[in-house]
């Protein structure tokens, strides 16, 4: 077994993160640090069970609750978009299916574009005429999205789309008849009774849930993210979650707790390839990563005031999660891993 213990120590920025950072299998927690704040000006220490916000680490359940109702044959990944969502979908490409949303490869024109290199001022400028404590609702976002020329041809390439899970969302509404949040926490949170994951307003976090911060260039002083981010979190990011419920989450995945076993390999199975690098995959809603007998599969986040991956090692069965609330990139830990298993 690596020695997690180890590559803490080795890491540059361990002096510097705030958050939680925590290795287990499925009978124990052998390693767990936990440092920095939840909240800095009463000075409440994160701990073991703090929940933190977890940007688009969300999609992992996005994806896992859109094929749960695929496994309940409401739903099917060759289902045209356009069939489903009642809504004027304006310039969004009326070929695109829900495979395509699930997979990144739909182009659909993004309202938060990450593949932009003024991804930021993008942000800013959307949240300037959107302002963030209206975004309660997945149907705010269209007028963000449906204006927005494609950005190439569904199926063409893998391009990580926001606004495209944003749509998936929708989708999960329209054919359960639940909003977005309920039907996560029916037939996910509930049933793995993850006791401290949900979507947790902005303005009225639950007890033990970390603020995300972020630290002014010039003044450096810290402040809370409550202004950068939406009120509630949607289908493209915003949940919160802990480091033992995400244990419990990707345990339930392998287990087939969640979906079939059918469904849960076709969740897995990397069916796009990202970039030029074919070891670095996508399924479903989650990356998978194929190197030789340590392939793993993950999912990570990053906004204003978070930094977020949680990964399941197949072949050793652990789950390693850091759940940061700074902007401070926890990256580096997960590759460090992935280098010593490589070696061990």
């Amino acid at each position: 077994m690596v020695d997690i213990e180890k590559i803490w120590g080795n890491w540059a920025d361990a002096d510097s993160f705030s958050g939680v950072f925590s290795v287990c299998d499925e009978s124990s927690t052998f390693f767990t640090k936990c440092s920095g704040f939840r909240n800095r000006r009463e000075n409440l220490p994160n701990n073991a069970d703090t929940a933190f916000g977890i940007a688009s680490g969300t999609k992992l359940f996005t994806g896992l609750a859109v094929c749960k109702l695929i496994d309940d044959k409401k739903l099917n990944l060759d289902d045209m978009l356009c069939d489903i969502l009642p809504y004027d979908l304006g310039q969004i490409d009326k070929r695109i299916t829900i495979f395509h949303l699930l997979t990144h490869t739909s182009g659909v024109g993004d309202y938060l574009d990450e593949e932009s290199e003024d991804c930021e001022e993008q942000a800013k400028a959307l949240c300037d005429k959107y302002p963030v404590y209206k975004w309660e609702r997945l149907d705010y976002y269209l007028p963000m999205i449906t204006n927005l020329p494609p950005k190439f041809e569904p199926g063409a390439r893998y391009g990580y789309s926001n606004a495209g899970f944003v749509l998936l969302g929708l989708v999960i509404e329209a054919v359960s008849g639940l909003s977005y949040q309920q039907y996560v926490t029916e037939v996910i949170i509930k049933p793995c009774k993850l006791a401290h994951t949900g979507f947790y307003r902005m303005d009225d976090l639950p007890a033990n849930t970390a603020y995300g911060y972020i630290q002014d260039e010039k003044s450096k002083r810290w402040h809370t993210n409550i202004f950068s981010l939406p009120i509630i979190g949607g289908s493209d990011g915003g949940l919160f979650t802990c480091a033992g419920d995400l244990a419990v989450l990707w345990f339930s995945i392998f287990s087939n707790k969640i979906l079939s076993e059918d469904m849960t390999k076709s969740f897995l199975n990397a069916h796009v390839v990202m970039d030029d690098d074919d070891d670095e995959c996508y399924g479903l809603g989650v990356y998978v990563y194929n190197c030789g007998n340590n392939s793993f599969y993950y999912a990570v986040g990053g906004d204003c005031g978070i930094n977020f991956f949680t990964a399941y090692f197949h072949r050793q069965k652990i789950v390693a999660s850091a759940l940061g609330n700074t902007e401070l990139n926890t990256f580096p830990l997960l590759e460090a891993i992935v280098s010593a298993l490589n070696t061990d």
